[in-house]
């Protein structure tokens, strides 16, 4: 919320930088120590999800042996993200690329079809990292093609609603409530 402090009681949402940092520690605790070529997978342009996690995970790989080859927006859609892992793989092959940054599941479901058609083995050949934990991405997860997925928690109402019959009955409560998300791997 960018407005004045005085025209709301609360905000409620999630905190992507915390979920690319989330995403990113993994990932420097599992490659970083080794020379490993990412490509990334973002989101929609100018979008706070897109640049908040980017922000995140690239913070969290700061310093690590993980680089960064090269990132373009798949508009957070897994066609997007299939078409754009299409160009990557022509571009640098399935040996030239280690590690997928997906900013979102529906991308990294793309990417693993993009790599299955070209012959390699998704969460094997290239590691594969999302946000969200649809459940698609759950699945592509436990069938071992994604190998770490930051939770973007859906479930706001029920304390948003909470908040709303605190304030209505005169009771202060915080300023700005972030939703808690988890990680998951295979295992």
């Amino acid at each position: 919320v960018s407005a004045s402090d005085d025209l709301y009681a609360s905000w409620v949402g999630l905190d992507f930088k915390k979920e690319g940092q989330i995403a990113g520690e993994w990932a420097a605790e599992q490659y970083g120590s080794q020379p490993t070529k990412m490509v990334v997978l973002e989101g929609t342009t100018g979008s706070a999800p897109a640049n908040d996690r980017a922000a995140g995970f690239d913070e969290a790989i700061a310093g690590t042996q993980i680089e960064k080859i090269d990132s373009q927006t798949g508009d957070f859609t897994r066609d997007g993200g299939k078409t754009v892992m299409e160009g990557f793989l022509q571009k640098y092959g399935i040996d030239g690329i280690d590690l997928v940054f997906a900013h979102n599941d529906d991308m990294g479901l793309g990417a693993i079809e993009a790599i299955e058609a070209a012959g390699g083995k998704a969460g094997e050949d290239i590691k594969i990292i999302t946000i969200d934990a649809v459940k698609d991405g759950m699945q592509a997860l436990v069938d071992g093609k994604i190998n770490f997925i930051v939770e973007c928690n859906p479930l706001l109402g029920e304390l948003a609603a909470d908040l709303v019959k605190k304030v209505l009955a005169g009771e202060s409560v915080e300023k700005t409530y972030y939703v808690e998300d988890q990680s998951f791997t295979p295992e």
